[in-house]
């Protein structure tokens, strides 16, 4: 529970939040200058009109009907009040207009003067007229109106209208009880006990107007500056987000024209085992840590957080590495013994006039990425040879619909043949990218990009679209087909539901199961094991075969035999790298083989590019072979047309 307040204290605050004696931000006094603005524009369009009004009333009555005013002169003397007050009032629009609309940049404090030197002028003419009104027996309306102009246009802070219309108040009308004599009687006129009440009254009603317009305004002004910081802050660590991000860097550099700036992508270095092991709550103070870290090492310069734990600043290139290595030994500092965090940073200088924040940044974030690779180094600038990938990989993202809607992804077909006999019982489908532009793009630029922006699922449902209709081509023409394999990703079982795909496709091209196989990579198998399993189970009583691709990659687990049942084991190809010299190789291929088989598994073994390993995979007991002794990825029709030469022989037995 919070301390209670003395009641003196509280009563102060009380009153002092009453009449507005606090400081207000930046924000709130350009808001409140704004709406005296907006009032302004909008009193004087009335004020123009009436002024307007009363000169062609002066023309009607003094020049047309009585002739008083005879000439040019006589007419702009006696209406030059009118004359002055409207075009007064029409600066006044004209100026407060292109303010709010921001034509104009003019400081502040210039259009608050100049609305006090409007407010006194009108105050000045409506004394004058209400003065000579009151000499002739008349009321003081016009005064009164302008009263209230001046106090609906001048909204500030509740003292300042206290004091303001208090003194306007008494002043006028000790000025008048003095001096107001009658134009009749040529005696002294006076304010009798009942009027000066009455006008004590009017006076006191107005402040309390004045006093609750500002209240009104103060909290929209403090809500809208909620809403705007809400706009441009980052909700966990306070710093500021990617949209005042953009804003802030392109102030920044039209500011500092002449010196060269970079910009920094900053990226926290094992992130994700600090978060797994002492959880959301501590990784989110490291979060903000380094939020805290980076304000201090780039001192008023722009920063933001971009996403979960990476950042972005604009800086200057002079001691840039400096601020960097500063940067990271506060980041070190802060985090426990027991794991290692660092941070990565790529960075970009900006070339030519144009600058465009999001596209430098991405290109300061793609030269950070780079440094997985790196483990030593954790500051990577951006160069050429980075460009041309980064073009690449730009290209690949927006092209990669067009591709598949226009036939540009193709589908090469490897053969796998039976160990026993190396004849010919099925072949995998892998993707290729023949492009127009820029020809063949390999498969090692395009997969990752595509899995790194989600997009995977667009291209394994291509190429299994084109699978199932390269296969019916052939049954429709009577053809030999053997089985085929497709890929999935480790993301495809959350973009899509493969399952759901391959039943889709089956039926629409009339397949049967047992001619389409399924790999999926090891890596797959982390990410959500308990749908994985649910998709395998339906995936085997629909009647495919599984296959566990890339076992012994750098993934592999004994766990993954142990929870999963697959049909074939698919050993990766770095099993045979410098297979005739090693022998731990072939213990260890022949232990895996022997661990499979006792599972209930075939295996498949990829890589195979000599007739030595190919003999010692069969005496292994090796099942399926695969590699570039018996085929290289090709046309489907290349590859039957192999058999049809008698290159490969098409098995009689394809399960």
């Amino acid at each position: 529970m919070g301390e209670k307040k003395n009641p003196a204290v509280k009563a102060w605050e009380m009153l002092r939040n009453a009449l507005g004696l606090y400081r207000n931000s930046e924000y709130v006094n350009d808001f409140h200058n704004q709406a005296n603005l907006q009032s302004a524009s909008y009193m004087s369009m009335v004020m123009m009109v009436l002024e307007l009004v009363m000169i062609i009333r002066y023309i009607k009555k003094y020049v047309i009907e009585e002739q008083i005013c005879n000439t040019v002169g006589e007419f702009f003397h006696y209406t030059k009040n009118y004359w002055i007050l409207m075009i007064l009032a029409v600066i006044t629009v004209i100026y407060a207009q292109m303010y709010l609309r921001g034509k104009i940049k003019i400081n502040r404090r210039f259009s608050e003067l100049w609305t006090v030197i409007f407010a006194g002028v009108c105050m000045y003419f409506g004394y004058e007229v209400s003065f000579t009104d009151y000499t002739k027996g008349r009321m003081f309306l016009c005064f009164m109106t302008m009263v209230i102009y001046v106090a609906c246009l001048l909204i500030w802070r509740p003292i300042i209208s206290i004091v303001m219309l208090s003194v306007i108040a008494v002043t006028f009308l000790e000025w008048v009880g003095n001096n107001a004599v009658s134009r009749e009687t040529g005696e002294l006129i006076g304010i009798d006990e009942g009027d000066r009440i009455n006008y004590a009254i009017f006076f006191i009603s107005l402040i309390m107007v004045a006093i609750s317009i500002y209240h009104q305004r103060q909290r929209e002004a403090k809500k809208s500056e909620a809403i705007e910081k809400a706009m441009v802050t980052d909700r966990l660590t306070g710093a500021p987000n990617m949209n005042r991000f953009y804003e802030w860097a392109l102030h920044y550099i039209d500011k500092h024209p002449n010196t060269d700036v970079i910009y920094l992508y900053v990226n926290i270095a094992n992130f994700r085992t600090y978060n797994n092991s002492f959880g959301y709550m501590r990784g989110n103070e490291l979060i903000s840590d380094v939020a805290r870290s980076i304000a201090e090492a780039f001192p008023g310069e722009p920063y933001a957080r971009q996403a979960n734990d990476h950042f972005v600043v604009l800086t200057r290139v002079e001691g840039c590495r400096d601020r960097v290595e500063a940067l990271r030994q506060r980041v070190i500092s802060h985090t426990p013994d027991e794991l290692y965090i660092d941070i990565n940073v790529g960075g970009y200088r900006p070339k030519g006039e144009y600058n465009d924040p999001r596209l430098e940044m991405d290109r300061a974030r793609y030269a950070c990425s780079l440094l997985g690779n790196r483990p030593d180094e954790h500051f990577i600038e951006y160069d050429d040879t980075m460009n041309k990938n980064y073009l690449l990989r730009q290209y690949i993202i927006n092209n990669i619909d067009k591709a598949v809607r226009d036939g540009y992804i193709k589908v090469y077909y490897q053969p796998v043949v039976w160990a026993r006999d190396r004849k010919l019982c099925s072949c995998e489908a892998l993707a290729r990218w023949v492009d127009p532009e820029r020809g063949m793009i390999s498969p090692g630029d395009f997969i990752p990009v595509l899995e790194e922006t989600g997009q995977i699922s667009k291209l394994d449902k291509c190429i299994c679209e084109i699978v199932c209709r390269d296969i019916r081509s052939r049954l429709d023409r009577g053809e030999a087909v053997v089985p085929t394999s497709v890929n999935f990703s480790r993301l495809d079982f959350g973009l899509m539901d493969p399952v759901e795909e391959l039943e889709r496709l089956t039926e629409k091209y009339d397949i049967p199961h047992r001619l389409l196989h399924v790999e999926i990579t090891e890596s797959a198998l982390t990410d959500d094991p308990e749908a994985l399993k649910k998709a395998m189970d339906d995936l085997h009583q629909k009647g495919y075969s599984l296959l566990l691709d890339d076992f012994g990659s750098g993934y592999s687990s004994l766990n993954v035999l142990k929870d999963y049942n697959f049909d074939v084991l698919k050993l990766d190809m770095v099993f045979l790298r410098d297979f005739e010299g090693n022998a731990n190789s072939k213990k260890i291929i022949k232990s895996i083989i022997d661990l499979a088989e006792s599972l209930g598994m075939k295996t498949l073994s990829e890589g195979v590019e000599t007739l030595e390993a190919a003999d010692y995979l069969e005496q292994a007991g090796c099942v399926r072979l695969q590699g570039y002794y018996y085929g290289k990825p090709m046309p489907l029709e290349e590859m039957y047309q192999m058999a049809d030469e008698g290159k490969l022989s098409i098995s009689d037995i394809l399960t």
